[in-house]
């Protein structure tokens, strides 16, 4: 769909709402302004979870992708 290159990777197959976001704050308090972070997950709700949080959180969700039931989710680090 489009090429993102994160500068970390988050693996959370088989976690469920809100852990995925949860996990996701922690992560991104450690990274740097302007980093991307990609965030997997197959949880579904994961699609609207995080952009909802990056907006509240003033990150920038940059997109999404599908494959099968893997999501794969984009975030830059404000």
């Amino acid at each position: 769909m489009f090429n993102i290159k994160p500068d970390k990777e988050l693996d959370c197959l088989g976690l469920y709402c809100p852990v995925p976001i949860m996990k996701t704050a922690e992560i991104i308090k450690e990274m740097k302004s302007g980093e991307i972070l990609e965030v997997i997950a197959d949880d579904e709700g994961i699609l609207k979870d995080m952009p909802a949080w990056a907006k509240m959180t003033g990150n920038e969700m940059l997109g999404s992708q599908t494959e099968g039931d893997i999501h794969k989710v984009y975030v830059k680090k404000k």
